[in-house]
C-alpha cells in the first residue's frame, strides 16, 4: 500500500532463497525509479503484494454478496437470499480487514525511519485525507441519494434538496424514517482509511514521545528490525487469540455487531470490531521489528490455517444452523461463543496464509506486479462500481447465486481498470 526508498536497487530476478532477501544490484547498474509498494530496504515482500491482492478481491466479492445473503444493511436490497453467500460473507468478514490492519502496520516503521516523523505524518494526511473527503461528499451521496429513491417509502425529491436536506441533515427527519441512521451522511467503506490514519498518529506520536524519553547516548536505530527474527511459539499465538477474544466479547456487551456509532463525530467507528483491529495493526508494528513474519514455522502457520478451514468448513456445512448458538452482543454465552469462534478463524486464517504466501508466493510475477500499485485505488472506488452492477442486474432473471457470481467478477475486473486509470490521470490520482 505504501511505497518506502529502496537505496540498493535490487535485481528483481536474483534472489537468495535462503536469506529471503533481494540481493544488491551489480556495479554500474541503476537503481529503477519506482519500487514495488511493499518493500522496506533491501526487502521486497512480494508474498505481501500478493496476499493484498488476495484481500481485496474478497473485499469486493463480500460487499457483492451483500444483497444477497448476510442480513446486514446495503446500498441496494435483493429480491431474494441464498444463506450459503450469508456464511461466505461471516467467513470473509472474520479476519479480511484484521490482516488488511496487520500488513498496513507492518510497513508503517520503515516508512517512518525512512522519511521521519513530519513528512511520514503529512504523507499520510496526503495519502488519506483526499479519498475520504471525496467519498463523504461526491461517492456516497449519490450511493445513498438512490437508496433513497428505490428503497425508502418516502415523498421523492431532487438530489440537491436530498444532499442538503437528507444527506447533510440540514431539513427536518421526515415521519417514518427507517434509517439506518439519520442524516444519511456517512463514510461508507472509507472507515478504514478513517481508522488506519487515527493508528498511524497514534504510532507517530508514540515514536515522538519515545525519542524524548530515550536516555542519552542510546542508538536512535535501535528499533530497527533484528537480525536474528523472534521466534513464534503457538503459545504466544493461544494467548494473542484470547485476548482478542475476551476484549471483543466485553466490547460487544455494550455494542453489538453492526452497530456503529460516530467517535468524536466523524470518524465512522463498529466498536464490536475494535480490539480485533486495533490487536491486529499492533502486531504488525511488532512483527516488523522482530521478525514474527518470518520466524512463523511453516508447520506452525499449516496447522493455523487447518484449524480456521475446518471451523469455516463446520458452519457452512451446517448452513446456518450453528447461528442459533450466538448472539451478536449482549453478557451471554452466545456473544463469549461466537466472539472466540469468530477471533480464531481470523488469526488461524490470518497466520496461515501469511505463512502460506509467504512459502508459496514470495517471488516477483509480472500480472500481479503490475496489479499491486492498484490496490489503495481499487478499495476506494470499488463500492459504487459494485452497487451500479447490482441495480443493473435487479431485472436478470436469475437466482440470488447467479447474480452474486456476475457482479463479483464484473466488479473486480471493473475496479481493477478503473484504478488503472486513476492512476494514470494526474488531478485524479492526488485525490484518490
Amino acid at each position: 500500500m505504501w511505497t518506502v526508498k529502496n537505496p540498493d536497487g535490487q535485481d528483481d530476478h536474483r534472489r537468495d532463497p535462503s536469506r529471503g532477501l533481494d540481493p544488491p544490484a551489480q556495479h554500474g547498474v541503476p537503481a529503477p525509479a519506482q519500487v514495488p509498494p511493499t518493500s522496506t530496504g533491501g526487502r521486497r515482500y512480494h508474498y505481501l503484494d500478493n496476499l493484498k491482492l488476495l484481500l481485496i478481491v474478497l473485499v469486493v466479492v463480500h460487499h457483492a454478496s451483500q444483497p444477497y445473503g448476510p442480513a446486514d444493511w446495503w446500498y441496494f436490497e435483493g429480491d431474494d437470499q441464498e444463506p450459503l453467500l450469508g456464511t461466505l460473507s461471516m467467513v470473509s468478514g472474520a479476519f479480511r480487514m484484521a490482516l488488511f490492519f496487520l500488513i498496513s502496520a507492518f510497513l508503517i516503521p520503515p516508512a517512518f525511519d525512512g522519511k521521519g516523523g513530519r513528512r511520514f505524518v503529512a504523507d499520510r494526511f496526503k495519502r488519506f485525507v483526499p479519498p475520504i473527503l471525496v467519498g463523504f461528499f461526491v461517492l456516497v451521496p449519490v450511493l445513498m441519494y438512490a437508496y433513497y429513491l428505490n428503497f425508502r417509502d418516502l415523498p421523492p425529491m431532487g438530489f440537491l434538496d436530498y444532499y442538503t436536506g437528507v444527506y447533510l441533515g440540514m431539513g427536518d427527519e421526515p415521519a417514518g424514517w427507517t434509517g439506518p441512521i439519520w442524516p444519511d451522511r456517512q463514510f461508507a467503506h472509507l472507515w478504514f482509511l478513517q481508522h488506519l490514519l487515527c493508528y498511524v498518529l497514534l504510532y507517530a506520536a508514540w515514536r515522538w514521545i519515545a525519542d524524548r524519553f530515550r536516555p542519552a547516548g542510546r542508538d536512535a536505530r535501535r528499533a530497527a528490525p533484528r537480525s536474528t527474527p523472534q521466534a513464534v511459539g503457538t503459545g504466544a499465538i493461544v494467548a494473542f487469540t484470547a485476548v482478542i477474544a475476551l476484549a471483543t466479547f466485553a466490547l460487544r456487551v455494550f455494542y453489538p455487531v453492526d452497530q456503529w456509532v460516530p467517535m468524536l463525530e466523524f470518524i465512522q467507528t463498529e466498536p464490536a470490531d475494535m480490539a480485533q483491529y486495533g490487536f491486529f495493526f499492533l502486531a504488525g508494528v511488532l512483527a516488523y521489528r522482530r521478525g514474527w513474519l518470518e520466524a512463523i514455522p511453516a508447520r506452525a502457520g499449516y496447522a493455523w490455517l487447518a484449524v480456521a478451514l475446518v471451523l469455516s468448513g463446520a458452519h457452512f456445512a451446517a448452513g446456518g444452523r450453528l447461528d442459533a448458538l450466538y448472539a451478536m452482543g449482549g453478557f451471554n454465552a452466545g456473544n463469549l461463543l461466537w466472539s472466540t469462534v469468530e477471533t480464531t478463524i481470523c488469526v488461524g486464517l490470518s497466520v496461515g496464509l501469511l505463512v502460506v504466501f509467504r512459502e508459496w508466493a514470495d517471488r516477483p510475477n509480472r500480472l500481479l506486479t503490475a496489479l499491486a500499485p492498484l490496490t489503495f485505488t481499487v478499495y476506494v472506488l470499488h463500492v459504487p462500481l459494485v452497487v451500479g452492477l447490482q441495480y443493473a442486474m435487479a431485472a436478470v432473471p436469475v437466482g440470488a447465486p447467479a447474480k452474486f457470481a456476475v457482479v463479483s467478477v464484473a466488479a473486480t475486473v471493473a475496479s481493477f481498470a478503473a484504478g488503472w486509470l486513476v492512476r494514470k490521470t494526474p488531478y485524479l490520482r492526488r485525490l484518490i
